[in-house]
C-alpha cells in the first residue's frame, strides 16, 4: 500500500510563503535539472524566492525603548543576548501573516548598518501594519536555520507586540 507524503508540498508551501523574510537568498540553479523519464515538462521553471524591499518607513525620533536595546545593539550583543529576552522599539517595516502558525514581522528603528538593521520578530500577536510603532519583547533566537536558505543569524521568536498609538 501507498503512502502519500504530504510533509514535503508543506514544507515547500511554508518556505514559499517565507519568500522575502530571510536576509539569503538561495542561489538560481545554473541550469534546469533533468525531469525524470515519463514526467511532464513545464515550459517555466519554478522561480527562485527573492527578497522583496521592506517598505519605505520614516524611522526618525524613534526612542529606544526603557531598559531595552536598539536593533543594531541586538546584533552587536548578540552573543551575549541568546537565549536572554529583550525589548525593542521599533517600526514594522515588513509582515507576513499566519506562517508556519506564527505571524511575522521586520523591525527597525534607524540604527545599524545594512545587515544589522532589521530585527526579524515572530509573534502570535495580532499582526501590527507595516508603519506602526510596536514594541516587542522576546527571546532572542541565535542561528535559526529553517531550511531552503531561510537562516537568520538573530532573531526574535514568540514574542509579546505592543502596537503604540501616536503620541504615546
Amino acid at each position: 500500500m501507498l503512502k502519500a507524503n504530504i510533509g514535503s508540498p508543506l514544507a515547500l508551501a511554508i518556505l514559499v510563503a517565507l519568500a522575502g523574510c530571510s536576509k539569503q537568498q538561495p542561489a538560481a540553479p545554473a541550469t534546469a535539472p533533468a525531469a525524470p523519464a515519463g514526467a511532464e515538462q513545464s515550459s517555466q521553471p519554478h522561480p527562485v524566492p527573492t527578497m522583496a524591499p521592506a517598505a519605505e518607513v520614516d524611522l526618525a525620533g524613534i526612542a529606544k525603548a526603557d531598559g531595552g536595546k536598539t536593533v543594531a545593539e541586538v546584533f552587536a550583543e548578540k552573543d551575549q543576548l541568546g537565549g536572554q529576552t529583550v525589548v525593542v522599539r521599533g517600526k514594522v517595516v515588513k509582515t507576513n501573516a499566519n506562517i508556519m502558525g506564527k505571524n511575522w514581522l521586520h523591525v527597525r528603528d534607524g540604527s545599524g548598518a545594512e545587515g544589522a538593521n532589521d530585527l526579524t520578530v515572530t509573534t502570535a500577536a495580532e499582526l501590527p501594519q507595516v508603519g506602526d510603532t510596536v514594541v516587542v519583547t522576546g527571546p532572542v533566537t541565535l542561528n535559526k536555520d529553517f531550511g531552503m536558505g531561510y537562516a537568520y543569524d538573530v532573531i526574535v521568536e514568540d514574542a509579546e507586540v505592543t502596537i503604540e498609538q501616536p503620541g504615546s
